[in-house]
């Protein structure tokens, strides 16, 4: 298990090939991007900083937690920072097990518990050039 906040492109392959196994018969991905809307307000870019240390720290253990609920599942993280452009992705999971079911709730708990838990914050930037921090927890503007 890895779990990683980077600056450049997040390499969906590269972490579908990191827990890839023949004995896995299921790869599940969720891949978060920026999108265009967020609050009914047109969104030009987001620019997520973290506390990076301390967000790979917890990363890695919301990964141990998947793994273990969800009889050792194989997982990976990466969470990009700095400004990205609408449609790039911010987050990506990939989680990998011998069933679909184990695949897929390691993605889901993974992906729910680093909305509230990860200290990685976002900054939107609106297509009117106006800004706010946004609370990650609840998706909206503070």
């Amino acid at each position: 298990m890895r779990a990683t906040v980077v600056t450049g492109p997040i390499d969906i392959g590269g972490l579908m090939r990191e827990v890839a196994d023949a004995r896995h018969g299921a790869t599940a991905i969720f891949i978060g991007t920026v999108r265009s809307v967020n609050g009914g307000r047109g969104v030009r870019e987001i620019e997520y900083t973290a506390y990076e240390e301390m967000a790979e720290r917890e990363m890695s253990a919301i990964l141990a937690e998947a793994g273990r609920a969800n009889d050792g599942a194989a997982l990976v993280a990466e969470h990009r920072i700095g400004v990205l452009a609408v449609g790039e992705a911010s987050i990506a999971i990939a989680a990998a097990h011998e069933r679909r079911g184990c695949a897929l709730d390691a993605v889901r708990y993974a992906i729910d518990e680093m909305k509230t838990r990860v200290p990685i914050w976002k900054r939107e930037v609106y297509t009117d050039g106006s800004e706010a921090w946004v609370d990650p927890t609840r998706g909206v503007a503070t």
